[in-house]
């Protein structure tokens, strides 16, 4: 399985977990049609705005992560990133609260501005989703510690296109549908998907510990910046 198809299925996985925290906001954008044609095309631009937003966060990661990777960094990257995702699976597993979650609200305040002025003056679904992907989510940086490890920009925002196209069908389906998964089944996925970070966190460790796996853990490479140019 490629990284790419690894993040469309973070994305696919995870966007039943979107439908909870998202939906409201996508539900909350009126709709001015009275076409059930038009409604699916005011929604699937928000479902673009959103992809579009989360591409251009692989891109700023990539630049980063190619910094790391030419001077040699993508085990300590791929380590370090499993690390993080195996925490953030357990102090949900545990309902453990991270230090610096208070950080969150005053740093993503103008973004919420930005966000209730769009809703506000009818900004239109494109531009809502635009400014919908740049609100925290768990699920979005699971997928830009994965995007991190690719080693180069163009890479990174592949990588989180498909993250992105994972999770259009079921939030296309939930936004027109008013929301068709109900409150018990998003509960009992929820349940799952912290087993599914933790999993995903060993796997970045065991790719990180280059054991020699084909693919699971692949040999390191010789040179950071022949591969990255």
């Amino acid at each position: 399985m490629s990284n790419d198809e690894i993040a469309f299925f973070i994305g696919l996985f995870g966007s039943i977990h979107c439908i909870g925290m998202c939906g409201p906001l996508a539900f909350a954008v009126p709709v001015f049609e009275n076409k059930w044609w038009l409604v699916v095309i005011d929604k699937t631009l928000y479902n673009l705005g959103r992809i579009i937003t989360y591409s251009c966060l692989g891109l700023l990661v990539g630049f980063i992560g190619k910094q790391l990777w030419l001077y040699g960094f993508q085990q300590g990257i791929s380590l370090a990133s499993g690390l993080f995702i195996i925490m953030a699976g357990f102090s949900r597993l545990f309902k453990i609260k991270l230090s610096g979650a208070k950080m969150f609200p005053a740093l993503f305040a103008p973004v919420n501005k930005l966000l209730a002025y769009a809703l506000a003056h009818r900004g239109g679904h494109f531009v809502i989703g635009l400014i919908n992907g740049l609100l925290p989510c768990g699920f979005v940086y699971l997928a830009l510690a994965g995007a991190i490890n690719t080693p180069s920009p163009t890479s990174a925002g592949q990588y989180m296109l498909f993250f992105g196209l994972g999770t259009f069908p079921l939030m296309l389906l939930a936004t027109i549908g008013s929301g068709f998964v109900g409150p018990l089944f998003r509960r009992r996925i929820n349940r799952v998907i912290p087993y599914l970070m933790v999993c995903l966190g060993f796997w970045f460790i065991l790719r990180g510990l280059n054991l020699n796996i084909p693919y699971l853990s692949p040999a390191k490479q010789t040179s950071g910046i022949s591969n990255c140019r």
